[in-house]
């Protein structure tokens, strides 16, 4: 299984990469927030791939 190393990706597609890095932190906190007012089980699913995707970034697997 080779590793995935974004410096290869077309140009196009590192800046989306860092647009969407960037936006993740935001939307967790908007998801948490959501989930903890109003719970329901798309509210926590969603949170954990919010969750799941932030903390894929921050250990750079992606």
């Amino acid at each position: 299984m080779g590793q995935f190393y974004r410096y290869k990706l077309p140009p196009w597609c590192r800046q989306w990469l860092i647009i969407i890095e960037r936006c993740t932190l935001p939307i967790l906190i908007f998801q948490l927030i959501r989930t903890l007012l109003f719970p329901t089980t798309f509210d926590v699913f969603l949170l954990g791939i919010c969750l799941g995707l932030y903390v894929a970034f921050y250990l750079r697997w992606i």
